[in-house]
């Protein structure tokens, strides 16, 4: 089955706490902070791989989750990082983001690769903290949460030749017979329901074909096949257009699919493109006629006969000559880190954006030492001024995260410290 879109959800790892722990040693009385740092949580990683063709895989298996990293031991032993989470994909896929559509990667190579979210970072164990004034802290910070997303996979063919035209235009029996693919052939519309790929050697060169199923008209708002697999045109270099000139019109039907494709994409009209005029073997009246009204480039062939078959090789290899290899979609660049500030929700203060939430996430608030060194990150980074800035007065609610938290002058404490 050939699977071309898919939604999964995936979820990087959470570090590893760090420890606390002090040395207990014989004739050391007084031994220091000797608490481990936890390790890294797994990244989630999406590589392409050459030997996939769908998505059919992610049919079956939906949520995708990395390991969490080790937690810090005694005796200033480090928590293990846990290894990351690779899902294999077929190279041409497109990873957006579900909720705003933007696109995170394009992987066309065999072997592009792309974090699709990071591990959280291993909580420093109790030893990080000693220092002059702080001799022996009683408290670690726990491993940083993970991240979790839910994405959208679609697959876009990859193809230097995109077979394209009606319904039995005869787009199957020229693969065929150009290539090593042996697709389903049969006399009636819409025999080929999924993209066919076959590798063409001319002259010492290889291209690859793709026969697109079959438009009709309308294709661009979703009658028939449209928009499953319109999507698979827009990767290919060459665009080689396959008429059926025993039928009735074949001008009205290459007009019917040339228009279906500019209407999709309006740089599809631009393309560099081919007309194979198919079907010889049964007439040639019309040929004249559909190269007047093309005013492309127009080989007679029969794909039953492979008469005609050499010379439109010939001119896709020369074309293909001149052509440079389609560039990936581009990217959204992401900002940096957000700049924090804060929203008034009735009496509580909320504080959005910035590392805070992080910091909140790595602290055990009901350690009192670990919960008063939060309080100075918070003070040193100027957020006691930013909630005094935007109306905060002392007593306020303050929350950040899951977190509630109560302003005291230059502080920011837990709620339950400031109630006790």
């Amino acid at each position: 089955m050939f699977v071309d879109r898919a939604r999964i959800e995936v979820a990087s790892g959470a570090g590893g706490n760090g420890c606390v722990s002090f040395r207990r040693e014989k004739y050391v009385p007084l031994g220091g902070p000797n608490g481990g740092d936890g390790g890294r949580g797994g990244d989630v990683v999406a590589v392409a791989d050459r030997h996939l063709r769908t998505l059919l895989d992610f049919r079956s298996r939906r949520h995708y989750a990395a390991g969490r990293g080790e937690h810090g031991r005694g005796k200033d032993q480090h928590g293990a990082s846990a290894p990351e989470l690779v899902i294999h994909i077929p190279p041409g896929t497109v990873i957006r983001e579900s909720d705003s559509g933007d696109v995170l990667a394009d992987l066309v190579q065999d072997g592009d690769r792309v974090v699709l979210c990071r591990g959280g970072r291993g909580g420093r164990g109790n030893a990080r903290f000693a220092g002059p004034t702080r001799q022996a802290p009683r408290f670690a910070e726990k491993g940083e949460p993970g991240t979790a997303r839910l994405l959208d996979f679609e697959l876009k063919v990859i193809a230097d030749v995109g077979l394209v035209g009606l319904p039995n235009a005869g787009k199957s029996s020229l693969i065929a017979a150009a290539s090593a693919a042996r697709p389903k052939i049969a006399d009636y519309p819409f025999t080929t329901l999924e993209p066919n790929l076959g590798v063409v050697r001319r002259h010492e060169v290889d291209f690859v074909m793709a026969d697109i199923p079959g438009l009709i008209e309308g294709a661009h708002e979703g009658a028939g096949l449209g928009h499953e697999f319109l999507r698979h045109v827009e990767r290919t270099r060459l665009l080689v257009h396959v008429v059926d000139v025993s039928g009735e019109d074949p001008v009205a039907d290459f007009r019917t699919v040339d228009r279906e494709l500019a209407l999709h994409d309006p740089e599809l009209a631009r393309r560099p493109r081919l007309v194979a005029a198919n079907k010889i073997d049964v007439t040639t009246e019309r040929v004249a006629n559909l190269r007047a009204a093309t005013q492309l480039p127009v080989f007679p062939i029969s794909a039953v006969t492979h008469e005609g078959l050499d010379a439109l090789l010939d001119a896709v290899v020369m074309e293909l000559a001149k052509i440079p290899p389609m560039e990936p979609e581009v990217p959204v660049v992401r900002a940096g880190e957000e700049r924090w500030h804060v929203d008034r929700q009735g009496e509580a203060f909320v504080v959005a954006g910035g590392p805070f939430a992080t910091w909140v996430a790595m602290t055990d608030l009901d350690n009192d030492e670990g919960a008063e060194y939060l309080a100075k990150r918070f003070r040193g980074a100027g957020l006691p001024k930013g909630l005094l800035a935007a109306g905060a007065t002392d007593g306020a609610m303050v929350r950040i995260g899951e977190a509630e938290f109560r302003l005291d002058g230059d502080w920011i404490l837990p709620a339950a410290m400031t109630q006790a």
